[in-house]
């Protein structure tokens, strides 16, 4: 019996810098397609929690020891990603340090409060707009449109 092909399952993080003013998030260079800039994260690995692999590839990609503080949603949207669907599960977290791009990363750069989210790659100027609003005006970011006629 083979099962039903089903959305790949992923992680991202918004990794604020807590040692730097004004708090900036860490965002990636991708070594890979599709090129742009990207909050760390990836693929979840088979037996490995969520939270495991938030933290793994934050680690991975930055050399950051982040420390999780709270779920900021889920993201599904099947054009999401150019490459095939998926499904990521999305993070926030803090770090001290300076990041180090390593692993899929080919730079890394901070982004200010109130820095420009051209030039994302993905869903991410979205996820980080959603960020902003929750981490400044304490708004959960909302659903997804969709009506009950598309399910």
């Amino acid at each position: 019996m083979s099962l039903p092909e089903t959305p790949r399952l992923t992680v991202d993080i918004v990794i604020e810098l807590r040692d730097r003013p004004n708090r900036p998030i860490v965002l990636i260079e991708r070594r890979n397609p599709p090129v742009g800039w990207a909050l760390p994260g990836g693929f979840v690995d088979v037996g490995e929690t969520l939270e495991q692999a938030a933290v793994r590839e934050a680690r991975e990609e930055t050399h950051l020891n982040v420390e999780l503080e709270a779920l900021l949603g889920c993201y599904s949207d099947p054009r999401r990603d150019s490459r095939m669907h998926t499904v990521s599960v999305v993070y926030l977290g803090h770090a001290y340090g300076e990041p180090i791009a390593d692993d899929d990363a080919a730079a890394v750069r901070l982004l200010d409060a109130d820095g420009g989210l051209d030039g994302l790659v993905f869903d991410h100027a979205r996820i980080v707009a959603d960020y902003r609003n929750f981490r400044f005006n304490k708004i959960v970011p909302a659903l997804s449109n969709f009506s009950v006629a598309e399910l």
